[in-house]
């Protein structure tokens, strides 16, 4: 039975070397010189310090230029945590890089597959991934195409199996 993986999963090379040209930028940029703006990168976590509210916001905008020049999808951060007070009268924000699908969206694209029936499509959430799969490749084709236009996600489309 053909299927294939839906899958949200980020580039983490470009994203590492998108964090590092932006911490060089903000190193050499007039604006920032003798301040401690700055951009930290662990795992899937980013962290932008600043001075000031306005100050911070200039550093998202330069690590925002940065990830989209490297083909790095932005919609990959989640940016739902506010900022925080930080040490010596600094302000940080923490930006998480979504990697994996949580139960919600799984559960949203499950339905999405049992709504349209005509396409006669199962949908199976495996961990972090889901698993779609049908009778035609055909039908499979179109649940991407499907999926891509309601859910405004970035994901990956992988293991596409024949048989």
């Amino acid at each position: 039975m053909p299927s294939f993986d839906v899958v949200l999963k980020p580039n983490t090379v470009e994203l590492k070397n998108a964090v590092d040209q932006a911490q060089k930028e903000i190193g050499t940029r007039f604006d920032f010189r003798g301040t401690p703006a700055a951009i930290e990168h662990k795992d899937l976590e980013v962290t932008l310090i600043a001075d000031s509210d306005f100050q911070l916001q200039q550093v998202r905008s330069v690590l925002l230029s940065k990830l989209t020049k490297r083909n790095v999808d932005v919609r990959f951060l989640d940016e739902s945590k506010n900022v925080e007070k930080a040490a010596g009268g600094t302000l940080r924000k923490v930006i998480v890089v979504k990697s994996g699908i949580d139960k919600d969206l799984g559960k949203q694209i499950q339905t999405l597959m049992k709504e349209n029936k005509a396409l006669k499509l199962t949908a199976a959430i495996q961990g972090d991934i889901v698993r779609v799969s049908g009778a035609k490749i055909d039908n499979l084709q179109a649940a991407i195409a499907m999926i891509r236009d309601k859910i405004k996600v970035p994901f990956s489309f992988e293991n596409f199996r024949d048989k």
